[in-house]
């Protein structure tokens, strides 16, 4: 008896459960909802960052912006690529010394997304202004709650919650209005390679030799050399001159004295 009356129990939750999802199906199905987007006029930005790689140090780099300051970009995805003199590099292709130029596009795109609901029935019961059950157009009945403000078409005049009636066939539309911002990035990282290191050139020496003229120029010197000097005077000659004059006359008497 027992057993019999848990089986009785279980078939009749099946039951309901499946009456249930038949009703929902149905009730999804009465009610059309119609969804738009309208889109504005976007808005463009773009930005230009650029630094030199200072540092390579796995997916990790370290790059010198154009203010100085030091940018640390960690875990670099080995998908991201670099177009450096119309190669793409990775990041374990980038050196220390390469400039590199990332361009941010940044796209604003304001949209309006407008969502209505619109179902018709006969009003079965309604508890103004919170619900009304409208029976459908396939014999179902579904309760709905009435949004505050919420307006019904009843033979071409509307009218509130309040104003519905038993029997009254009625149309009702809810319109929604999302206001939504969407906003699409594009990346794009350009570089160049660092300048090559200066070159150590030995440096040029050039001796130019003297025109074959200028031996010519040497006998001044010499002449100037053989020139006596402003102090030099003939004095001393003379002296010298008088004294072998004098001396050769003491001579000559000599000799005819004793003759």
């Amino acid at each position: 008896m027992n057993t019999s009356n848990k089986w009785q129990r279980i078939w009749l939750v099946l039951a309901v459960g499946a009456i249930g999802m038949a009703l929902t199906l149905t009730i999804s199905a009465q009610v059309q909802t119609q969804t738009t987007v309208t889109t504005e006029q976007p808005t463009t930005e773009v930005k230009v960052d650029r630094g030199t790689v200072v540092l390579v140090d796995g997916n990790d780099l370290v790059v010198k912006t154009e203010n100085g300051r030091l940018r640390h970009f960690a875990n670099i995805p080995e998908s991201a690529r670099a177009t450096v003199d119309g190669q793409q590099l990775g990041i374990h292709d980038l050196k220390p010394g390469m400039v590199l130029e990332r361009t941010i596009t940044t796209t604003t795109t304001p949209q309006t997304i407008t969502t209505v609901k619109s179902v018709t029935g006969t009003v079965w019961y309604v508890n103004p202004p919170n619900s009304v059950i409208l029976t459908l157009e396939d014999g179902t009945n579904q309760q709905f709650k009435i949004p505050h403000g919420q307006m019904f078409n009843i033979d071409g005049q509307m009218v509130d919650a309040w104003g519905l009636k038993k029997g009254m066939t009625v149309s009702a539309t809810k319109i929604v209005e999302v206001p939504e911002i969407v906003v699409e990035q594009q990346k794009q990282v350009a570089g160049s390679m660092p300048p090559d290191p200066p070159v150590d050139l030995p440096i040029l020496v050039v001796l130019i030799e003297p025109e074959e003229s200028a031996p010519a120029a040497a006998a001044p010197a010499e002449v100037a050399a053989a020139t006596l000097p402003k102090t030099g005077s003939q004095l001393p000659l003379i002296g010298i001159l008088g004294a072998l004059a004098l001396i050769s006359g003491l001579g000559l008497r000599a000799v005819r004295v004793m003759g």
